[in-house]
């Protein structure tokens, strides 16, 4: 790679804010999916809960990228592999761990479990560590940390065996839908989801954007107007198959759901494959297009959601948990419901975001449990701004008496 491929890419925390407003669409419309049926705007909810499940597959697309292209064409030493597994054991592992014993606390005191036998206790958090079921978002986590613990040996067979970065995306694919007929034809493991074979297509497509970011450069760098015929070919296909890729697992999903007639599995989870390995290429353009179109206020605030996203994938649900209880309050028609789910949605974001910055801000500490804190809040950027503000006033002269 050439020195140009190593420049700080900010449209990265654009793509981070795109996937963190994916995953609480999921997230704040889930019950809706299963509570509004018979409700004349069900299609409405169906259609927000699945074309905006991207988020986790974007994520994994993302922290695969961040990762080859930071590390790819830097030598494979035991400095930096220590270096590696320091960075992501506290700002990863240790924010999960503690915030699994958060969640399960809070599982346990609501399902009013917390008189049960200490080892019973403790054995019930081992097993949601080692499973991501402390709470339901955390299974992202946990396979992250899987990810990571397979790192150092994909970097080692892509960097050595060129021709397995050549066809990353295809192995990608191989293993994680052999990954799926295994565990749907003879494993069964109930918590697919929480392995990270379930996710090695995203994880290798972002190995391969990474390696071969050259052209993707030239490709998300350039203007409709400005591109030749054959990138404007590529980028109207790639969107207009994501567009129907989408539409089509929304209204199969909504077919079912309604008619109660449900076709075999793989249908479901090649139809979310194909839709959401689309979904992380238009996301990567997109960030970029924002870039580069947007008013600054509206980059101002993607960037702090970019920056802010990891915090806010940890805390959310915590939230949304407690706003859920106010449906209780409220005879809920079908527009009125609908402004409740969405009220919940944008509360859980806005709440998030302004408390993980709060506490950013002023607990030096805090990447403990919420991860890394962004520079932009960090101390050493607050003493950097305040020394360039003191070089730009004008010194003082003192003149002494004659």
């Amino acid at each position: 790679m050439d020195r140009l491929q190593k420049e700080r890419l900010p449209q990265l925390d654009f793509f981070r804010a795109l996937a963190i407003i994916g995953v609480l669409h999921v997230h704040a419309t889930s019950d809706a999916t299963i509570d509004a049926v018979d409700t004349s705007i069900y299609y409405v909810f169906n259609f927000l809960n699945l074309m905006f499940k991207y988020g986790t597959p974007a994520f994994i697309f993302l922290s695969s990228f961040v990762l080859f292209y930071n590390y790819f064409d830097r030598p494979l030493t035991g400095k930096l592999i220590s270096s590696f597994y320091k960075k992501r054991i506290l700002y990863i592992l240790l924010p999960y761990i503690l915030i699994s014993a958060f969640y399960l606390f809070y599982k346990l005191y609501t399902r009013g479990l917390l008189g049960e036998p200490i080892l019973l206790l403790l054995r019930d958090y081992v097993d949601a560590i080692f499973s991501g079921t402390a709470w339901t978002h955390l299974y992202f986590v946990f396979i992250s940390v899987q990810f990571y613990i397979l790192f150092p040996l994909m970097l080692v067979l892509l960097k050595n065996q060129r021709w397995m970065a050549r066809w990353a995306i295809v192995i990608g694919l191989a293993v994680q839908w052999a990954w799926v007929f295994w565990n749907k034809y003879e494993f069964q493991y109930a918590n697919k989801g929480s392995i990270a074979f379930s996710y090695f297509a995203y994880y290798m497509l972002g190995a391969f954007v990474a390696i071969y970011f050259k052209p993707f450069r030239q490709w998300v760098m350039t203007r409709w107007k400005d591109m030749n015929g054959n990138l404007k070919l590529i980028t109207a296909v790639l969107w207009i198959s994501w567009l129907a890729t989408g539409l089509l697992y929304v209204q199969i999903w909504y077919d079912s759901r309604m008619t109660d007639h449900w076709f075999d599995s793989l249908w479901y989870e090649l139809l979310w494959n194909v839709y959401t390995m689309l979904s992380s290429l238009v996301l990567f353009q997109a960030a970029f297009i924002v870039n580069r179109i947007a008013p600054k206020v509206i980059l101002a605030v993607l960037r702090r959601l970019g920056e802010l996203s990891f915090a806010i994938y940890l805390v959310h649900p915590f939230i949304l948990a407690y706003y859920r209880d106010t449906k209780s309050w409220f005879t809920l028609g079908p527009l009125a419901y609908f402004i409740w789910i969405y009220s919940g949605l944008i509360l859980a974001l806005v709440l998030s975001a302004l408390l993980v910055q709060f506490l950013f801000r002023r607990f030096s500490s805090s990447w403990v449990l919420l991860g890394s804190i962004p520079y932009s809040l960090s101390g050493r950027h607050r003493k950097r701004k305040l020394q360039r503000k003191q070089r730009r006033q004008p010194k003082v002269v003192q003149r002494t008496m004659p």
